[in-house]
């Protein structure tokens, strides 16, 4: 908050049945509808072994979230740079073709998010994990309904 700015969380807990359908899709080539607009650049099959998506998440032990930045004078998310959940090397954290401005966003949610103990992931500039997680090794899959809410 001290240099204007909040958080906006795009996915924190994800249950593992959620994740298994993902890698179902992944694993599936002929599904293609959405490679325009989240891996234009890539092939299907290297989405696993260039470490964008996993058989397991972080998100399904609660310890892992995905985030950007949002500027509190404009009332807008930061430029990152690029697109949330992007697959491709202009998501790399480090990926310098950008402003000078966005590589300094990233910089400044990077550096914030270690700050406070979470570590970063290599692909994706938005994406962090708890250094000391509770649970490591475990794979939550109970459901997130509003079913599954308490009550006032």
């Amino acid at each position: 908050m001290a240099k204007g700015c909040r958080l906006i969380i795009y996915y924190a807990y994800r249950p593992q049945m959620a994740v298994t359908n993902f890698v179902e899709w992944a694993k599936d080539p002929n599904d293609t509808r959405m490679k325009q607009y989240f891996y234009p650049e890539l092939d299907k099959n290297v989405l696993f072994p260039q470490g964008y998506i996993n058989e397991h998440s972080g998100h399904s032990r609660g310890s892992t979230v995905d985030l950007t930045l949002f500027d509190m004078k404009t009332e807008k998310e930061v430029d990152m740079g690029g697109t949330f959940d992007f697959f491709g090397e202009q998501s790399h954290p480090v990926y310098r073709e950008i402003t000078e401005q966005q590589y300094e966003n990233r910089m400044l949610l990077r550096d914030t998010m270690i700050a406070h103990g979470f570590k970063p992931l290599a692909e994706e500039w938005w994406h962090f994990t708890l250094e000391n997680e509770p649970y490591p090794g475990t794979y939550f899959t109970f459901p997130v309904s509003s079913n599954s809410l308490a009550s006032k």
